[in-house]
């Protein structure tokens, strides 16, 4: 029988604690340091932060806690430097974001260009499903090539995991997605679910394939930025919601952003404490004066809505695209609303595909999350032409309308000017479910403008009348139309507005409105869901 020093390892006494320590150590120094500094060269030579550098800058100094540190493929040497074996292209953890808690993963660009394998799939998966699990954001910092062509059809089936997650959270978290780096395949289709997307302007792209596949497979030539540059993302197709001037910038707007949002469907949002001017201020007393005396004059809507919200201060949601809408969290004494206005320094304000299809999906955000939604209307209808009609303003200008009427959420709305025809109706009109709605003087409330419907009604009678006499005739009519049927009055008769109001009335009479509607409760109809016309 041989003795027990000839076994195998049995000989060597077990490893004290301070040697364990001293190899965790190496361990980390191996995964975490000599990784890093190769990340910093090539990161910082493309004008890019390395992927820890994102998240130390997104969270609170000190508060990270990596999960998955050492998870690394199956295969050692499969596609991988000797120098680089933990981590397989992404960091995950979670830590806090002004002391509240976000999970978070960031893809490593300079492992296989970031893109998605079975080990790096498993470690995504693994912390979207902590955030689900404990009710909190999720932010992903996108720096990725897609799939991870070695790994062949394992990769797409993690990118389906994926998106699954995205959909199974989709209204239980606040979801962001942050573009850091060119990002395309499967990397751009999980962010379009997600509820966010911020890009980085100069360095990151986001497309489904880059120039060279269009090029092979259209023969179309085209540039990065012209595929999908933050320009075009953010201004002609509406997929980024925000453009940084650089990364710091695009943190900072996300650390923004999640001071506006619960932590989850179920949690309120945070609410600060806030002490309004007692009496009429000046910024109020100004929205006296801030809708021009003529009809066809415009004014800048945010003049309105800066004076109506905590100090003036708005972050609004896809500012370049639809810019005839616009949509932005902001806090009324103190809590958060979701605020949808049209403006009419852009088309007039008119509603056309785009701005229907921007809005709807903020309303339906702010619905998921129980945040209560403000709606300023200067709408004159929406926006006709062969162009809308062929790209189906009726079924996408259809989801402003499903949006308003499907969310519970209070709901305050506050006709200034116009509000003609279906443009009336979509704005949180009382007949969508708004539950207060109020009207300036100056609100005009009607199927046409003034002067459009005394040309049509009345086209006989001034085309009988003498020339001379028809200005003074039309100025007559028009003004008969107004007082009859399109002044404000009118609408509050039938109950369609709950109160006509002074403007500089606003931020108080809005500010009582959400304090009533604080403790809302709507039941729910029995059914699985809608059908929204998508």
């Amino acid at each position: 029988m041989p003795a027990m020093q000839d076994l195998p390892g049995l000989a060597d006494p077990p490893p004290t604690t301070a040697v364990r320590l001293a190899d965790l150590d190496e361990r980390r120094d191996q995964a975490v340091t000599r990784a890093e500094e190769r990340a910093l060269g090539k990161q910082h030579a493309k004008g890019k932060l390395t992927a820890r550098e994102r998240i130390d800058r997104l969270l609170d100094p000190g508060s990270f806690v990596e999960i998955d540190m050492f998870v690394r493929h199956r295969n050692a040497d499969f596609g991988m430097d000797r120098d680089r074996p933990y981590g397989d292209g992404v960091i995950t953890g979670h830590g806090l974001v002004d002391g509240r808690r976000v999970c978070v993963f960031a893809h490593d660009f300079t492992t296989l260009g970031g893109s998605m394998g079975e080990a790096f799939g498993g470690k995504v998966l693994k912390i979207m499903d902590l955030a689900l699990k404990i009710g909190c954001p999720i932010v992903g910092i996108n720096d990725s090539g897609g799939a991870r062509i070695q790994e062949g059809v394992v990769s797409l089936a993690y990118y389906a995991e994926l998106g699954r997650r995205n959909v199974d959270a989709s209204g239980v978290i606040p979801q962001i997605s942050m573009i850091m780096g060119p990002c395309a395949g499967g990397s751009v289709y999980s962010p379009a679910l997600t509820d966010f997307t911020v890009m980085s302007d100069r360095t990151s792209y986001m497309y489904v394939t880059g120039p060279e596949v269009v090029a092979a497979v259209t023969g179309e030539r085209t540039t990065h930025d012209d595929l999908g540059g933050p320009a075009l993302n953010s201004e002609v197709s509406g997929n980024a919601h925000y453009v940084g001037v650089d990364e710091d910038d695009s943190i900072a707007y996300v650390q923004a952003l999640l001071g506006y949002l619960p932590a989850n469907n179920l949690d309120p949002a945070p609410a600060y404490a806030y002490e309004p001017e007692p009496g009429l201020t000046a910024a109020d007393i100004a929205l006296d004066s801030v809708i021009p005396d003529e009809v066809n004059r415009v004014y800048d809507m945010f003049d309105v809505l800066r004076r109506v919200v905590d100090d003036g201060e708005l972050l609004e949601i896809q500012g370049a695209f639809a810019r005839n809408i616009v949509c932005a969290l902001a806090r009324v004494e103190g809590r958060t609303v979701g605020v949808v206005a049209n403006q009419p320094m852009v088309q007039s304000g008119a509603i056309d595909i785009d701005a229907s299809e921007k809005a709807a999906r903020f309303v339906r955000f702010c619905d998921a999350f129980n945040i209560p939604i403000l709606t300023f209307a200067d709408v004159p209808g929406y926006l006709p032409g062969l162009e809308q009609e062929r790209g189906g303003i009726i079924r996408r200008g259809a989801k402003l309308i499903y949006a308003y009427a499907e969310a519970t959420v209070p709901k305050v709305t506050v006709v200034i000017r116009k509000a003609y025809g279906g443009g009336y109706a979509v704005m949180g009109s009382k007949h969508l479910g708004a539950d207060v709605n109020l009207a300036w003087p100056t609100a005009e409330i009607a199927v046409t403008g003034a002067t459009g419907a005394v040309h049509v009604l009345h086209r006989k009678v001034l085309a009988a009348t003498a020339e001379g006499e028809r200005p003074a005739l039309e100025r007559h009519l028009i003004a008969e139309y107004q007082e009859k049927f399109s002044n404000p009055y009118v609408a509050a008769q039938y109950g369609y507005v709950d109160e006509v109001i002074r403007p500089a009335q606003t931020r108080a009479k809005v500010a009582e409105a959400f304090a009533i509607l604080r403790d809302k409760r709507v039941a729910g109809l029995e059914k699985k869901h809608g059908n929204i016309p998508l």
